[in-house]
């Protein structure tokens, strides 16, 4: 068996980035190096209590606990905003219809409450399954299908709302195109 230091370097160099993407989708990237920090720091700590069969979740859940507990709301919703606002400028200089797409999604995500921000991307962006993504929310699997019809829900109601919105002005592009 190896030893508390090696089990968590193997710990830390298999989840730290997928525990940091999971930070920046709920604090944004000014807070997530913090977040991650601190989730280690407990994982170092209580070594011992980390389930083999459910690392990641276990992770989750500390990382969870800590942007729940140490920082402030306001404070995680105008970081993740100021994200969302970058991705939503990024979107608008794509091309196609995808971009069109995909800047509709983001700006409806953006709309919707932490709670459901959070149930859409523990399965869709961070890949979790639908009994992990329960684990980290600390419910049961059927609370979490309940919970996630909801929010893909008001996820569809907000893209329906953002599609019957004006659209954004042109872009105009070096050259005088539009775009």
């Amino acid at each position: 068996m190896p030893n508390p230091h090696e089990r968590f370097t193997a710990l830390y160099n298999t989840h730290q980035a997928r525990v940091y993407g999971y930070a920046v989708t709920r604090a944004g990237h000014q807070l997530a190096e913090e977040v991650v920090s601190e989730t280690f720091l407990v994982a170092w700590r209580r070594l011992d209590d980390i389930p083999d069969h459910a690392q990641l979740q276990w992770l989750f859940r500390v990382a969870r606990n800590i942007l729940r507990d140490n920082f402030r709301q306001d404070a995680r919703r105008a970081s993740l905003e100021a994200d969302l606002r970058t991705w939503v400028e990024k979107a608008v200089a794509d091309v196609g219809e995808h971009a069109t797409e995909r800047l509709t999604v983001l700006r409806a995500l953006a709309t919707l409450s932490d709670g459901d921000k959070e149930i859409l991307t523990l399965t869709t962006w961070h890949g979790l399954s639908a009994v992990e993504a329960a684990e980290v929310l600390g419910c049961t699997k059927a609370t979490f299908f309940v919970r996630l019809h909801r929010a893909r829900r008001r996820l569809q109601s907000a893209i329906d709302t953002a599609g019957t919105s004006p659209s954004p002005k042109p872009v105009i592009v070096p050259g005088g195109k539009l775009r």
